[in-house]
C-alpha cells in the first residue's frame, strides 16, 4: 500500500475508532445520566405510554387508576378514586410537575421499569400483552382511612395510625387536602389547578402532609413520655407513689415564674396515676425538671424523636431539644420548644400499647408483578425499646384510667378497653393563636393492640374556649379505631 492511502486508511481507522468510543461512551457510561435526564422527553413519552399498576390498600381496594389522554404524546395520565382521602398516603403522578411520595418512591414498580420486572417486560415482547407497571400493596385499612379523613371534615388537622404489634401505618389522614388527579395532566388547565394548590396561592397550604410533615408542640400528650421517663429511670417505683408536686410549681432557675395547672384540680403531690387523669402541668414539669435534660432527652430519643423517620415517605424529625432547666421543665409538659409530628405522637401509644417495645412505621406491605406475583414483603421490624414491659404495663394503667376516669371520656367504646391522652397545647407569642388539641389513645383485642392512634386538630370553627383534645380530638380517634376493630371480626 503507498503512503496516502495508508495514511487515509489510518485516519479512517482513528475515526471508526472515535466514534466506537463515543457510542460506548454514551450508551453505557452515561445511559443513566441520560435516561433520566429532564429534557429527555422520549423517556417521558415512554413512561406515560402504558397503563400504571395501582396503589391497592390492605383489604384490597384499588386507590388509583390509568385513563387515556388526547391532544399530545402522553398516551395516558393517572387518576385517583377519592384523592383528597388518599393523596397524604400517595402524593401524586403528574405528566407536568413530576411525582411525590409512593407514586414517586416506587415509580420503578409502578411505572413497569424496575429491574425486577425485567423478565414480565420481555415476556410481554413475545406474548403481545400490553405492558403494564406493577402493584404497590399498602398497610392502610380503607375503613379507618375514611373514618379518620370524614371525621376531620373541614378541620385542618391530621390523623395516624399504627399497628403497634407490627409497625404498619393503618391511616394516615391530612386536611385540608388536595385531588391530584387535578393535575395529573399536561394541560393549562391543570398547570392552573397545581398553581392554585400552591401555599403562596392558598395559605391553607393543602398539599402539606401535616400527618408527616408538620411538627407541633405535642402539649400534655407527651406527658406520657414524661411518666415513662420517671418510671424507666427510678425517678419513682409506681404509678401510685406521691410525687411531693407543690402547687403552683416555680420553674428552676426563675425567682417568681411559676407552672400553673389548668383549673381547680387535685395536684399538690398529686400520684403519677392521678396527675395523669387530671394532666397536672405541676407534677410532670417537676419530674422533667429533677429528671435533667439528659435524661429526658434520652427517652424521647428512644421513642424516636430528633431523627428522620422513613416509612418509606419520609417524615420529618419530631424535637425533643437540648434546652435549659426552666425551658426543659416546660418541654416536659410538651410545650416549649418541644415539637412532634403526628405520626411520632401515633408512635408513642403504640409503644406503650405492646409493651414497651416499638415497632419501626411501614406503609408498603408488598410490591407485585403485574400478573400479581409477590416481589417482595415488608418484614416487622425492632426499631427501639423505650421502656420495659413492666413500665409499660404501669403507663397502660395510667392511660386507660384517663379514659374510663379523666379527661379521655370521649375516647371511650363499649366492651373495649382503651388507654389514652389528652392534650391542648399553645402556639403563638404569649399564647395568642388558638390551641392546638390533641388525642393520642390504642385500643385492646383478644390478641394484642391491634390499633394506635393520633389526632391533633390544628384549626377548626370552635372558639377558643371550647378546644380541648378530649372535645375535638378523641371523638374522631375512637372512630378510627373502632372502624380497624370492626374490620378484625
Amino acid at each position: 500500500m503507498n503512503k496516502p492511502l495508508r495514511r487515509i486508511a489510518i485516519f479512517c481507522g482513528l475515526l471508526i475508532l472515535s466514534l466506537m468510543i463515543r457510542d460506548n461512551w454514551l450508551q453505557y457510561v452515561r445511559a443513566d445520566e441520560l435516561n433520566t435526564n429532564e429534557h429527555n422527553r422520549r423517556v417521558q413519552i415512554e413512561r406515560f405510554a402504558h397503563e400504571r399498576g395501582n396503589i391497592i390498600t390492605a383489604d384490597g381496594q384499588t386507590i388509583t387508576g390509568s385513563t387515556e389522554t388526547t391532544g399530545n404524546d402522553f398516551k395516558y395520565k393517572r387518576v385517583w378514586k377519592d384523592g383528597p382521602m388518599w393523596s397524604p398516603v400517595t402524593g401524586y403522578d403528574s405528566q407536568a410537575f413530576g411525582a411525590t411520595q409512593l407514586e414517586n418512591l416506587e415509580d420503578g414498580i409502578l411505572s413497569g421499569t424496575d429491574n425486577r420486572l425485567f423478565f414480565d417486560r420481555t415476556m410481554s415482547m413475545f406474548t403481545g400483552d400490553k405492558k403494564k407497571g406493577g402493584n404497590v400493596i399498602t398497610t392502610l385499612n380503607s375503613k379507618a382511612q375514611k373514618a379518620a379523613f370524614e371525621g376531620l371534615g373541614d378541620k385542618k388537622g391530621a390523623v395516624a395510625a399504627i399497628d403497634p404489634r407490627t409497625g404498619a401505618i393503618l391511616a394516615l389522614a391530612s386536611t385540608p387536602s388536595y385531588d391530584p388527579s387535578t393535575f395529573a395532566g399536561n394541560s393549562k388547565k391543570d398547570s392552573e389547578a397545581y398553581n392554585a394548590l400552591q401555599k403562596k396561592a392558598d395559605p391553607n397550604d393543602p398539599m402539606l402532609n401535616r400527618a408527616l410533615r408538620q411538627t407541633y408542640p405535642p402539649g400534655s400528650t407527651f406527658k406520657v413520655v414524661t411518666a415513662a421517663a420517671a418510671l424507666e429511670n427510678g425517678l419513682y417505683s409506681g404509678i401510685d407513689d406521691p410525687t411531693k408536686s407543690p402547687v403552683p410549681y416555680i420553674l428552676p432557675d426563675t425567682a417568681h415564674q411559676p407552672l400553673n395547672n389548668e383549673g381547680n384540680i387535685p395536684c399538690e403531690n398529686a400520684t403519677l396515676k392521678v396527675a395523669l387523669q387530671y394532666s397536672c402541668n405541676t407534677v410532670f414539669g417537676k419530674i422533667s425538671a429533677d429528671l435533667g435534660n439528659d435524661k429526658m432527652k434520652a427517652e424521647a430519643e428512644k421513642f424516636g424523636f430528633n431523627k428522620e423517620i422513613f416509612n418509606p415517605v419520609r417524615t420529618d424529625a419530631s424535637v425533643f431539644p437540648k434546652d435549659n432547666r426552666p425551658q426543659n421543665a416546660m418541654a416536659g409538659i410538651g410545650q416549649a420548644s418541644n415539637r412532634a409530628t403526628p405520626l411520632q405522637m401515633a408512635m408513642v401509644a403504640a409503644a406503650v400499647a405492646n409493651d414497651g417495645k416499638l415497632m419501626k412505621p411501614y406503609m408498603v406491605d408488598q410490591l407485585q408483578t403485574p400478573n400479581v406475583d409477590v416481589l417482595s414483603k415488608t418484614q416487622p421490624e425492632q426499631m427501639s425499646q423505650p421502656m420495659s414491659a413492666a413500665t409499660a404495663q404501669k403507663v397502660q394503667k395510667m392511660m386507660e384510667f384517663v379514659v374510663t376516669d379523666g379527661t379521655g371520656k370521649a375516647g371511650q367504646i363499649d366492651g373495649v378497653t382503651v388507654g389514652g391522652k389528652t392534650g391542648t397545647a399553645q402556639h403563638g407569642v404569649d399564647n395568642s393563636g388558638n390551641p392546638y388539641a390533641w388525642f393520642i389513645s390504642y385500643a385492646k383485642s383478644g390478641d394484642g393492640s391491634p390499633v394506635a392512634v393520633a389526632v391533633v386538630i390544628e384549626g377548626s370553627d370552635t372558639t377558643r374556649d371550647d378546644i380541648a383534645g378530649g372535645k375535638l380530638a378523641a371523638p374522631i380517634a375512637k372512630n378510627v379505631m373502632k372502624a380497624v376493630l370492626d374490620s378484625k371480626k
